[in-house]
């Protein structure tokens, strides 16, 4: 195997484009917490950290789920799954990077961020992937709560506590995730079947899916709203923002749940993305304004 091979394949271990957006929501928790700009040393801290913390959770599930990414047509060349990485060989290199994360956040930042990652970690293993994920349809549910760890991480590392604000964030992503997931499961429906993953579309159905989806993204938006009223630092800008990507949220997750078609579920999947995205910048912006 080639060098840039087994450079690509260790990067795909960390997940990428899924650290990318932990880190971003972790830097809305930075920038909310922080009284002005903050410090240089947190931001780059809880960079490298919560990418070390969330890539090498990644790199362990990777690990743990080689039958079921070799099961499922879309995980199936993933570098464990297609034998060019050994499963211990992601493990350790898993567990060496969280450990790495672990150092760089108590030395630059404090122990109680070093703790919230390192638990965003544990939980989203012991939690959901080594215990809900292949038991229940309220899988994500549940196990979902391991990617709201980062704005916990972001905050501590400014405050060296969590307020009020900072488990708003976490709830905020707490629901967030699973309507964003079951757009996707709703997708892979015959391949989480094929694994035997009871994800909720493929044990209930795509109609059923719906209210459950409607009832999470409404809550989502509510909440957001509501964040608006519990920290002064987040004005009319922000309010006005979440307000119309939070009910556009809402309008094509009902359109698709009225005349449902692939192509509006990618694209309620791909919307659901790109609204955590905007909505952590507009928490930064607004912080900033």
């Amino acid at each position: 195997m080639s060098i840039e091979q087994y450079i690509r394949d260790y990067t795909t271990l960390t997940k990428p484009k899924v650290n990318l957006l932990l880190v971003i929501t972790a830097l809305s928790a930075i920038f909310l917490a922080s009284n002005n700009l903050p410090s240089l040393q947190v931001l780059v801290a809880v960079i490298v950290g919560g990418t070390l913390a969330s890539g090498g959770a990644g790199a362990i599930n990777h690990s743990i789920d080689k039958e079921i990414d070799n099961t499922m047509k879309r995980t199936s060349k993933r570098p464990v799954a297609g034998d060019r990485i050994s499963r211990t060989n992601a493990l350790i290199f898993g567990i060496t990077l969280n450990i790495l994360s672990f150092l760089i956040l108590f030395f630059l930042t404090n122990l109680l961020a070093a703790l919230m990652a390192i638990s965003g970690t544990l939980f989203y293993i012991l939690i959901y992937s080594l215990w809900l994920k292949k038991k229940t349809i309220h899988n994500i549910v549940i196990g979902g709560a391991a990617g709201c760890f980062p704005p916990l991480v972001g905050w501590a590392a400014v405050t060296g506590n969590l307020s009020l604000s900072a488990w708003y964030l976490f709830a905020i992503i707490f629901f967030w995730t699973p309507p964003h997931f079951w757009a996707l499961a709703m997708l892979m429906k015959d391949d989480y079947s094929k694994a035997e993953i009871p994800m909720l579309p493929s044990v209930v159905g795509i109609d059923a899916t719906f209210k459950p989806m409607m009832l999470h993204t409404i809550t989502l938006v509510l909440l957001t709203l509501t964040m608006a009223f519990i920290n002064d630092k987040l004005g009319l800008i922000y309010l006005i923002s979440c307000s119309i990507i939070g009910i556009y949220y809402i309008y094509i997750t009902f359109k698709i749940s009225k005349e449902y078609t692939k192509e509006q579920n990618l694209k309620v999947y791909k919307f659901s993305l790109l609204y955590m995205m905007v909505y952590s910048f507009i928490v930064i912006a607004d912080s900033l304004i």
